[in-house]
């Protein structure tokens, strides 16, 4: 395993690199990097190499399918591609990642061309911590000439929602910045309401950051419409099978350093919005119900399920 791929797995580990889009970027582009810099002599040793890379980088993140599905895709071309020379496999290696990355940003264009069609003329969208494909959504409003405003959450611990703020800003939309704790105050003045996603399901429920599914509550109460903004490769074939998504719990220090002792502090990173709530999934085939993102997944991505 190469030094990139341990700088990857490190730093979304630590949280350094933010967001699945970005997590899964940044394990490809690590992926890319040890075929360049490979020092295998046999398809047997090339392999290795990835395999280990592979369980480094699944380690580094619990809630990350579409960088589990990226890497997966990625080192099955190259099991599929008959090659035996290392040079011909670490080519192969190179050419499906850059093909990965190409889809994965024709997917994010279509996903805003698609969503920024809800946003109206003067309309408070509400949203919560930070996702690259919502902030793309908002930005193509932008740039189609909508004037809208932003209500962003500051989702602790570790304050994501600041990034969201300073895009926002960026682009020159009116934007407030709230605690999480008001977000049933302000609930009230929104049209609606888009998040992004960590995690797709086979029931049709979404894994998003901690917070997600009270945002989801407070909107429902509100009869606001609620969207999640997703692309269908975040879809986690392991969830059909039975199992259930897992929850990555983090240090109690990023909520209190140096906390009292004896004092339990519990640090879940996400939590589950079921499909009830969610008034659509702004996805690259269109919006769709919840409930038929498997059916959606399996034409469009069979080999998610191999």
């Amino acid at each position: 395993m190469t030094e990139a791929v341990h700088v990857a797995a490190e730093r979304i580990r630590k949280l350094e690199v933010q967001g699945a889009r970005n997590v899964a970027i940044a394990a490809i582009k690590a992926l890319e990097a040890l075929a360049q810099e490979t020092s295998a002599k046999t398809r047997k040793a090339f392999m290795k190499e990835f395999s280990e890379a592979k369980a480094a980088l699944f380690a580094s993140r619990a809630t990350e399918p579409l960088m589990r599905n990226a890497v997966r895709w990625i080192i099955s071309q190259v099991e599929n591609s008959g090659k035996q020379k290392v040079d011909a496999m670490a080519k192969v290696m190179s050419s499906s990642s850059r093909q990965f990355l190409k889809n994965l940003e024709a997917s994010k264009e279509c996903i805003a061309e698609i969503g920024s069609k809800r946003i109206r003329d003067n309309s408070v969208v509400f949203t919560h911590c930070h996702s690259s494909t919502v902030t793309h959504l908002l930005s193509k409003a932008k740039k189609d000439g909508k004037t809208f405003e932003v209500i962003v959450t500051e989702t602790r611990p570790v304050f994501q929602g600041r990034i969201t703020a300073k895009e926002m800003l960026a682009l020159d939309v009116k934007t407030t910045f709230i605690v999480d704790s008001a977000a049933r105050s302000f609930m009230r003045n929104a049209d609606l309401v888009i998040v992004g996603a960590d995690a797709l399901t086979s029931e049709g429920n979404v894994i998003n950051k901690i917070g997600t599914s009270t945002i989801a509550l407070l909107a429902h109460e509100a009869r606001k419409p609620f969207y999640v903004v997703s692309e269908l490769l975040k879809f986690d074939p392991s969830t059909v099978c039975g199992d259930y998504e897992k929850i990555e719990e983090r240090s109690p220090d990023e909520i209190w350093k140096n906390a009292p002792e004896k004092l339990i502090v519990r640090n879940p990173a996400f939590d589950v919005t079921r499909r009830d709530f969610i008034h659509g999934i702004i996805c690259e085939e269109g919006v769709i119900p919840p409930h038929s993102v498997a059916e959606v997944v399996r034409r469009k991505y069979p080999w998610i399920f191999q």
